[in-house]
């Protein structure tokens, strides 16, 4: 007698990317049958070695197209939504990219009748954020709710692992650069008059924004439990690490990690506005001014929400990832030694 058990489906808008690889992996070996969701099948080929032979299919949809999103989620049980952009280019815009995508594959989801929908927001989502990223990530979830209300909605942090853009860049700006920036740093320098420090003259004061690095294999983890999680459902998770860094804090990691000594650089926002009023006019900008605003509110969990925790994932810290990839950055020569301002 053949074997009639209907293995389960689902569709993953944007797949090919960062998250979507480590996600894609997981779901395959959970048994799902992943439709891997995004413009152009062919930069989701990789993927069909992370499961059985026909178990990860490539698959062609474009998020903003209503029978492209039907059709890449009929027959599917469930679907996860990870599509977003960091910088408008084009017909890509946060409004139609954050706002209206979401809203469209929620409203496809419940129309055909989905089990479950996992969307991908951003830690700092906020509809009154002055950094229309934020404002339009709150909005995409608010879309989303709305359409299918027992949708899960995660928030990581800035999200780290082997293809970040993030750690990556900076650790790259070590070999080439004898400075190394930090953002949202004081205009003036402030003068130490003894106490526990010293007398000195402190350049760099707090540190710049606050981030609470995340795992992206975490991430991936929190994607797969909502999904296997009654409870999960209307709810929303702020994934965050287990450490609080200033960008001080994080440019003093890469640099012990790369073994590199750099000065780091103090960067005001509004001399940061000025240098994104050129960078952004780049093909891929290496800065915006949205960026910058964005920056200017922590981007730390708020302990309102439910957390990795909650879904029985244990934070996994910045420490003990960031030497396994970083490590081709590092100097040969020299101890690990942090630098100073």
């Amino acid at each position: 007698m053949a074997n009639t058990t209907r293995r389960r489906i689902i569709t993953v808008f944007g797949a090919s990317g960062f998250i979507g690889r480590h996600l894609v992996r997981r779901l395959a070996k959970a048994g799902w049958v992943v439709r891997a969701a995004c413009l152009d099948p062919e930069d989701a080929s990789f993927l069909r070695t992370m499961g059985d032979v026909g178990q990860v299919i490539p698959w062609g949809a474009n998020v903003t197209d209503p029978i492209s999103v039907h059709v890449a989620l009929n027959g599917a049980e469930a679907a996860v939504n990870l599509v977003g952009i960091l910088y408008e280019s084009g017909s890509a815009t946060f409004q139609r990219m954050h706002v209206d995508a979401a809203k469209l594959v929620a409203e496809k989801a419940t129309e055909l009748g989905l089990k479950h929908l996992v969307h991908m927001s951003a830690l700092g989502a906020d509809a009154e954020s002055d950094a229309e990223y934020a404002r339009t990530k709150a909005a995409g979830e608010a879309a989303v709710m709305a359409a299918f209300p027992g949708a899960s909605i995660v928030r990581p942090s800035v999200v780290f692992g082997p293809e970040d853009n993030f750690f990556n860049m900076f650790a790259g700006l070590c070999r080439l650069s004898p400075f190394l920036p930090v953002m949202g740093a004081p205009t003036f320098p402030r003068v130490r008059l003894g106490g526990e420090a010293g007398f000195g003259i402190d350049f760099l004061g707090d540190g710049g924004p606050k981030f609470q690095p995340v795992y992206v294999g975490d991430v991936a983890d929190a994607i797969v439990a909502c999904l296997h999680s009654t409870d999960a459902a209307g709810q929303v998770y702020e994934l965050a690490g287990p450490r609080v860094y200033s960008f001080a804090d994080i440019m003093r990691l890469l640099l012990s990690i790369t073994r590199r000594r750099r000065l780091l650089l103090p960067v005001p926002f509004w001399v940061a506005e000025i240098q994104a009023f050129f960078l952004e006019k780049l093909p891929k900008p290496l800065l915006t001014a949205d960026q910058i605003r964005l920056m200017q509110t922590d981007n730390i969990a708020s302990g309102n929400a439910k957390g990795l925790k909650d879904l029985g994932i244990a934070a996994t810290p910045a420490e003990a990832v960031l030497p396994t990839y970083l490590n081709r950055f590092r100097t040969q020569t020299g101890q690990p030694r942090p630098a100073s301002s």
